[in-house]
């Protein structure tokens, strides 16, 4: 009788275990702060165009907010999907981005805007590609972490071999040309293998040889030189090259400590372009000042980090795919936030990348909450994980 019980409730607490969702309150919380923080300077720094181009002062609202529905959407439908089931589709993945990402080039389907072709027009719907296939591939980077762990951290040609594939990638995306998602997904990808491992002179001698290659595109393309010398000294031409930052370094200027109150933003009247989009930081700092900068700031930081607590929750519990994805998210949207906040702030070149969760962006806003709602899964078969072996032990201490 007792040996039938005792073996009776392993699977009792394995249904009681596959019963529990285990939600990180913490990674939702921040989320959600700044969806809505970006929800209310979206339609702060939207208004007037938005009143001006299509006569309703809250569209760019409306539909940030149905694309944030869309979002969340998706994000519950990636937290029901198993991370082993995304681990053994890896492959299947990268070859689906890689086929987006060629398809997007392709004169008739990709659709080109402000002089980039990177949407993919399909049923009067543009989406753009680079943001979903960045995170196909970085799963496949997991992936290849996980499976190949002694080689990657033993062997010189064990980095390589993803570091080129990320090259392939970044090659790729600036054929649209997109130099902001080619760096991020570069500096993300390499940023992974890092923590899964590779040796750190190996790390140094490639990180060295990727900035060189990056340099070189960036002076031996007009459009990419125009960009960097733009940024270097936007004084020199305020009303061409140096437009779009000076008009942002006004904005921040203007907002000084506590800023000039939330709706006030006068760079938003049709000086500071893409003011909903890109400079959507700047608009902030000139409406909430050093306050709304510091705040911001911080819910990215606590985002981030708590990206790289649950990895490592993960990694104690054994699940080296997850864990390695969940870090991809920490470095992924803390080098996007860093780079964008830069690009407003006037300390890096201009780049075309959204502030992650905050601004106006259908494809980079669905992308990140599903992406939301994996590192929620990951923290939910972490916890089971953790749970299960903690059973164990306990039984098998008695």
């Amino acid at each position: 009788m007792m040996e039938e019980s005792l073996r009776a409730a392993p699977g009792q607490t394995a249904r009681g275990r596959a019963a529990a969702v285990n939600i990180d309150s913490v990674t939702l919380a921040l989320a959600l702060a700044l969806l809505l923080f970006g929800l209310v300077m979206v339609t702060s720094a939207s208004i007037s165009i938005a009143s001006q181009d299509t006569g309703n002062p809250f569209y760019f609202l409306e539909r940030q907010l149905l694309t944030a529905l869309i979002g969340a959407v998706g994000a519950v439908l990636v937290f029901c999907f198993r991370m082993e089931r995304w681990e053994r589709l890896a492959p299947v993945l990268l070859a689906a981005a890689v086929l987006m990402l060629l398809a997007v080039l392709v004169p008739g389907l990709g659709e080109i805007v402000n002089g980039g072709r990177r949407w993919l027009r399909l049923g009067g719907i543009s989406f753009q590609v680079s943001e979903l296939a960045r995170v196909l591939v970085l799963i496949y980077v997991a992936s290849y972490a996980a499976r190949r762990q002694d080689e990657l951290r033993e062997t010189f040609t064990g980095l390589v071999k993803p570091l080129l594939l990320l090259g392939l990638v970044a090659v790729l995306l600036l054929g649209e040309p997109d130099f902001g998602a080619a760096t991020v997904l570069f500096a993300t990808g390499f940023g992974m293998l890092f923590i899964a491992g590779a040796r750190l002179r190996y790390v140094v001698l490639l990180t060295a040889v990727a900035t060189a290659l990056f340099a070189l595109l960036a002076v031996t393309s007009a459009y990419r030189l125009r960009r960097l010398t733009g940024f270097l000294d936007p004084w020199a031409n305020p009303y061409s090259s140096g437009f779009q930052l000076t008009q942002s370094l006004i904005a921040i200027g203007r907002g000084k400590w506590l800023g000039v109150g939330l709706g006030n933003s006068v760079q938003k009247l049709f000086y500071l372009p893409e003011a909903h989009t890109d400079f959507l930081f700047a608009v902030l700092a000139e409406e909430l000042g050093l306050f709304g900068v510091l705040l911001t700031l911080g819910l990215f930081v606590a985002l981030s980090w708590r990206a790289f607590y649950i990895a490592r929750l993960a990694a104690q519990a054994g699940l080296d795919f997850q864990s390695y994805l969940a870090a991809g998210f920490g470095l992924w949207i803390g080098i996007q936030a860093f780079i964008n906040i830069g690009v407003n702030m006037g300390v890096l070149p201009t780049k075309g990348l959204t502030l992650p969760l905050m601004s106006y962006g259908r494809s980079s806003l669905i992308v990140t909450l599903a992406w939301v709602g994996m590192l929620l899964r990951v923290y939910h078969e972490t916890m089971l994980e953790r749970r299960g072996s903690a059973t164990v032990m306990t039984r098998g201490s008695t």
